[in-house]
């Protein structure tokens, strides 16, 4: 029955039992739903009215044409979707009953991803029986290089979720721009916000563009991005990132910066700058701050902080920072890296929340608990797993999707390594190492180079799909050939539906290639590190 609808799901869930014909609930029938399932149920119920205009019912437990029941037996996570006479959404919690609504969706072919409004809502019947392999299955979105209006997040968050990934991780702050309201102190946007220029192509042999370019979210667009988000099963994760990538900052608040160096401007070029936050207590003070407003605004258990890409030579330079890491009993300046981070990261532990750093954080100053997201190489997170601290897997080599997807003459701004969906596709998320877990993996879309949802678009599609299948099903059911199948017979008419402008597996359409504008490409069996 390669006909079934459920041949297409992606991704490739654990078991499939194909059953012939659908079932097909009035447009006035109701949905059933334990409380704990409530918010799935509910999103169950708008997908079926944006998609067939059906007007269900919502209501408590009992007989209905659809149900959501709570097995707690089943692993976290995980559901199982039996449709026979009626549709049964069994779940251990309320992620697999988002999950088991992901799947619903896709058994709809394209129509569920139109906003149509009509016809007959057919399920087909089908007994599905999944769990994810990784329980945290995230995309890194980076809104500080470029800014993407608030539409662009939600839409972000809608085609995670239908990837079932469960974890948008939300670059908000560089320094080509800081991206949140902060309002003890106001000028993090009214000046960090926007900057005069951008570096358009690789900042080595680039131009610029000269249009001003900026933008930033008010405290009440985060919350409802987080609150949309909950609505959708997916976690939305701060990053403020800290003591690099601070130019926006600095530029806003000089004092902020190391004593004596020359006022800035947000920047207008990308790379490794080295306006870096002067390590002081008066400084993480001013960071406390800016992060308790954060934990006012954002739910999520865990909050980043950063911590790569710290250049040393501003402290080195300075001799009241080179006094200040003496006092502190340091060995010398690198060490103020550790402890600036550290101590932020106890003030984010003592909110009752976990920090998270980028790999070059890790150091005996981080609190138990903390997470590591190792990004330089698959070693980097053993490293972490060994010091018995979690790891987020998100190797540049593997998972970066601001990557060029090809290495054909048309590719569009070509930086970093070449990496097709088949690359993506072959990416294993674990690594060696303990007492610490990995915690699963994530993807990352930087944006120096994506200025607009259309660039986005075609750097994260169809890869990411490709990684929302990595990190949700079991390895040994993975297979390259029925993937390809899959995406390309069944996934890319839903993203064809859906609106999102993906690179073709073909290459560029006419339209998506930047003629003129120069990459810098990199060679990935001279770079890779060993694992």
């Amino acid at each position: 029955m390669t006909d079934h609808p459920a041949a297409g799901l992606l991704p490739l869930p654990s078991s499939v039992e194909l059953r012939s014909g659908y079932v097909e609930p009035p447009g006035d029938a109701a949905v059933a739903t334990e409380p704990a399932l409530r918010a799935a149920a509910l999103r169950w119920r708008r997908l079926a009215e944006d998609a067939f205009g059906a007007a269900w019912d919502l209501r408590g437990p009992g007989p209905a044409a659809t149900q959501f029941r709570v097995d707690p037996a089943l692993p976290a996570g995980g559901y199982v979707l039996d449709v026979d006479e009626d549709v049964q959404v069994i779940a251990a919690d309320l992620a697999g009953a988002h999950a088991a609504v992901a799947t619903l969706a896709q058994l709809f072919g394209p129509a569920a991803f139109r906003r149509s409004g009509s016809g007959q809502v057919r399920v087909p019947r089908v007994r599905i029986t999944d769990a994810p392999r990784c329980g945290w299955r995230g995309v890194l979105l980076d809104v500080a290089r470029h800014f993407l209006p608030k539409d662009g997040v939600l839409r972000m968050v809608d085609l995670a979720a239908a990837h079932k990934l469960n974890t948008l991780q939300l670059h908000l702050t560089d320094d080509q721009g800081w991206r949140m309201e902060v309002r003890s102190r106001p000028k993090l946007t009214e000046v960090g916000a926007w900057r005069h220029a951008s570096m358009v192509g690789a900042w080595r042999e680039g131009t610029r563009d000269t249009t001003p370019h900026g933008g930033f979210y008010t405290q009440a667009d985060l919350r409802e991005i987080v609150a949309y988000a909950t609505a959708r099963g997916v976690t939305v994760v701060p990053e403020i990132d800290v003591p690099g990538h601070s130019q926006a900052a600095i530029a806003a608040y000089p004092e902020l910066g190391v004593p004596g160096r020359p006022a800035v401007e947000v920047s207008t070029t990308w790379g490794i700058i080295d306006a870096v936050l002067d390590p002081s207590p008066a400084v993480v003070d001013a960071y406390r701050e800016i992060l308790d407003e954060v934990f006012d605004v954002f739910d999520a258990a865990v909050v980043h902080l950063g911590g790569d890409e710290v250049p040393l030579g501003p402290w080195e330079r300075s001799p009241e920072i080179v006094r200040r890491a003496a006092e502190f009993g340091l060995t010398g300046v690198a060490d103020l890296h550790g402890w600036f981070v550290g101590e932020l990261a106890r003030h984010v532990v003592a909110a009752g929340r976990r920090p998270a750093v980028w790999d070059e954080a890790l150091s005996p100053a981080l609190p138990e608990g903390t997470i590591v997201t190792a990004w330089r190489s698959g070693a980097r997170g053993s490293a972490a797993l060994a010091a018995g601290y979690d790891t987020v897997l998100a190797p540049e080599q593997h998972v970066y999707l601001d990557h060029r997807a090809g290495d054909g003459p048309d590719e569009p701004v070509p930086v970093g390594f070449v990496r097709t969906v088949d690359d993506v596709y072959a990416y294993e998320p674990s690594a060696p190492g303990g007492p610490g877990r990995v915690l699963g993996a994530q993807a990352a879309i930087w944006t120096e180079h994506l200025d607009s949802g259309r660039r986005i678009d075609f750097a994260a599609f169809p890869r990411l799909a490709a990684f929302a299948e990595v990190v949700w099903t079991a390895a040994e059911r993975r297979d390259p050939a029925d993937f390809r199948r899959r995406l390309t017979d069944h996934h890319l008419p839903r993203l064809d539906a859906t609106g999102v402008e993906y690179r073709p597996l073909a290459g560029p359409l006419p339209w998506q290639r930047r003629p003129g504008v120069p990459g810098h490409v990199r060679d990935l069996a001279a770079e890779l590190p060993p694992t």
